[in-house]
């Protein structure tokens, strides 16, 4: 198996993978967006797990089992709510960083990322685009040894335009 980048327009839920990255709120027991998505599909089973873990910090990650879900796992980040500051960038790359190490540490080999804090927590798409798809390439470049599928899901075909046009210019940057 090779490492593998893909961005498709879907809707998370319904992915066939091992793991789906749930984009959570601070107390991980659901909300709005693909969080609430997440947690509807996965059934009611996902937040009795989902109250044991004690909520989750901005940039941390946490595993659960998928339950209804096609996937059998959930990691859960909490991304940055944005505000312009420095920091916002170190915390989403952290979500991203974080969940990666997660799947690694539980065997995982096939994994899909929503468009982290771009909803209800105002992460600029460009911006969080750019950081999403830098974060990747490094963790996949630092554990080369590791062979991941990672697929980029993104709710719109706007948001896919976005993601598709950022992996292009970043593949050309390498290139140089």
């Amino acid at each position: 198996m090779e490492n593998i980048i893909k961005i498709i327009t879907a809707d998370i839920t319904q992915l066939d993978v091992e793991c789906i990255v749930n984009a959570a709120n601070n107390s991980l027991l659901g909300g709005g967006g693909v969080d609430g998505a997440i947690h509807r599909a996965a059934g009611p089973e996902l937040l009795v797990e989902c109250r044991t873990l004690n909520g989750c910090k901005t940039g941390e990650a946490k595993i659960t089992k998928g339950y209804n879900l096609k996937a059998n796992y959930v990691i859960h980040t909490v991304g940055p709510v944005y505000t312009g500051a420095e920091n916002d960038v170190k915390m989403l790359r952290l979500c991203y960083w974080n969940s990666l190490e997660l799947a690694m540490k539980n065997s995982i080999h096939s994994i899909a990322f929503p468009a982290i804090s771009t909803g209800a927590y105002g992460y600029p798409l460009k911006e969080a685009t750019e950081i999403a798809l830098s974060t990747v390439v490094d963790w996949i470049e630092t554990n080369l040894d590791y062979k991941m599928k990672i697929i980029f899901v993104c709710f719109s075909d706007e948001t896919t335009k976005v993601y598709n046009e950022t992996w292009i210019l970043f593949q050309n940057i390498k290139k140089t």
